[in-house]
């Protein structure tokens, strides 16, 4: 991590956004093994510099990355079976013939790949050098992350709220007795944790010797249902019975009468800050290892957040809280090794623009946001800093062809004055080779929009609880065509 006053000359680059869970895979969802390989085959041949993934923690409500049980720990689900073959922990025999839809079926694909995974964990000696070094390495998180998780499997309990005192609080006794009386429920969840990272170190390191850069993204909150909470409880506000005092969300708004009530707990800075910061370092320490560039989400949190009364029905009674702010990245800046993407959309307040220019990180520009107003609008090329990194669209936007069919007549007025028409005729294109001359430092296209697809294949919709996070690749769509016009677009960039 660099903050400002001490930045390198960047090279210009770009790269795509795919999520791991959105790659063919014979398994019903994109794992870490052979078809991971050959995207970054299909980036280096198209050359390219990046691959950002989404978080690749074990997703929660509505399958999504975004809301899940660990800061910390991986997906099971990405763990990849053919891997756990060439390791010797499964028999090919052990796997049926897979038979799933294109999209991902999550029900499907848990009642498939669990009990394979739990079968490989059952064939693996614990007592391997690998694994105890894994397991000192990562205690910092892993064995209240695989107690929590024995926990919750034992007393099926929807929330540790639930839960008797003892364990509830983290009796001493309590926590002792179950330990002994579960220990190969907690072992399980060690082991199939080791699986998920010497899988994804061994992607990384490829990755890496191939010249591809790995952006990965931190949510700013965590989910009060979650390790992270019901083991460091004095990091977040909570009352005595560690129900949350206050939640987050974001306050009413013209497309929201009445706001958005996220439910997560709000942190407590200031018994963080006397506590140095601590879990916020294991946790950016954790993801620099993980990561070579770190896209922090919701960053305008660290210069004012929003706060809504823990039960309050909407989000109308919130109110503003001043962040943790400058302070805290130079408290902690010690503990990142990896680049750093402010993610500051929905922060247009002189507040968090300081903010972002103090550490010197380069912000996010969308281009979909450009077309809406006037030639002063943010978003347009013309108007950006070199430290930026421009996007024609996000996880949580439509895809380019879907938002250009559904554009207004002003927007695509300005779009066919500002934006020269690629000689494919495509509108979706000509946005791409928009955004590659533009001053950004880096570019990234999601992968829906090099293959020009309609919102059929929109990954998430805010706000719609459903049928999210499920677009795949089809096998067929990274071709020599595809290749060539990647690099055909991105020709100007990537070049030492």
């Amino acid at each position: 991590m660099r903050l400002k006053g001490n930045e390198p000359k960047y090279k210009r680059e770009s790269g795509i956004l795919l999520h791991l869970s959105s790659l063919p895979d014979r398994y019903g969802i994109g794992s870490l093994g052979g078809e991971a390989y050959k995207f970054i085959d299909f980036l280096k041949s198209s050359r390219q510099s990046c691959w950002q993934l989404l978080p690749l923690c074990p997703v929660g409500k509505g399958n999504s990355p975004y809301s899940s049980v660990s800061a910390f720990a991986g997906e099971l689900l990405f763990i990849d079976l053919e891997l756990l073959v060439s390791d010797g922990l499964l028999n090919p025999a052990d796997i049926p013939e897979p038979d799933f839809p294109q999209n991902v079926s999550y029900r499907a694909v848990r009642e498939f790949k669990l009990p394979l995974i739990k079968k490989a964990a059952e064939n693996f000696d614990p007592r391997s050098r690998d694994f105890k070094r894994f397991c000192k390495e990562n205690d910092f998180w892993l064995d209240d992350f695989a107690l929590f998780s024995a926990i919750k499997e034992v007393k099926r309990k929807k929330s540790f709220l639930g839960l008797d005192d003892g364990l509830k609080y983290r009796l001493p006794a309590a926590v002792q007795q179950f330990r002994n009386r579960h220990a190969e429920k907690i072992l399980f969840y060690k082991i199939t944790q080791y699986f998920f990272f010497s899988q994804y170190m061994r992607l990384k390191s490829y990755a890496n010797e191939n010249g591809i850069k790995l952006i990965g993204d931190i949510p700013f909150y965590v989910q009060l249902e979650s390790a992270d909470v019901w083991s460091n409880p004095d990091n977040f506000r909570l009352g005595r019975d560690m129900t949350p005092v206050l939640v987050a969300g974001v306050p009413p708004d013209i497309f929201s009468a009445d706001g958005q009530l996220w439910g997560n707990p709000i942190y407590d800075w200031d018994y963080q800050k006397n506590d140095g910061y601590g879990w916020w370092k294991r946790r950016l320490m954790h993801n620099s290892t993980m990561y070579d560039i770190i896209r922090i989400d919701h960053f305008r949190a660290f210069a004012d957040y929003y706060t809504i009364p823990y039960g309050a029905e909407t989000a109308r009674s919130g109110t503003w809280e001043k962040g943790a702010g400058l302070g805290f990245w130079n408290a902690v800046k010690e503990s990142v090794r990896a680049e750093i993407i402010a993610e500051d959309l929905g922060g247009d307040t002189p507040e968090v623009k300081k903010l972002v220019s103090d550490t010197g990180f380069p912000d996010m520009k969308v281009l979909q946001f450009a077309f809406s107003s006037d030639l002063s609008n943010q978003f347009l090329p013309k108007n950006y800093g070199r430290n930026c990194v421009c996007y024609t669209g996000t996880h949580d936007n439509d895809t380019t062809r879907g938002w250009y069919e559904k554009a207004t007549d002003r927007e695509r007025l300005m779009f066919s004055r500002l934006v020269p028409a690629d000689k494919s005729g495509s509108a979706v294109l000509s946005l791409i080779a928009y955004a590659m001359k533009s001053k950004a430092r880096t570019v990234i296209i999601p992968m829906q929009d090099y293959l020009e697809l309609d919102s059929s294949a929109r990954l998430n919709t805010p706000g719609v609880p459903s049928g999210n996070w499920e677009w795949r690749l089809s096998p067929a769509d990274l071709d020599g065509n595809l290749e060539k016009t990647v690099r055909r677009l991105s020709s100007g960039r990537n070049r030492d």
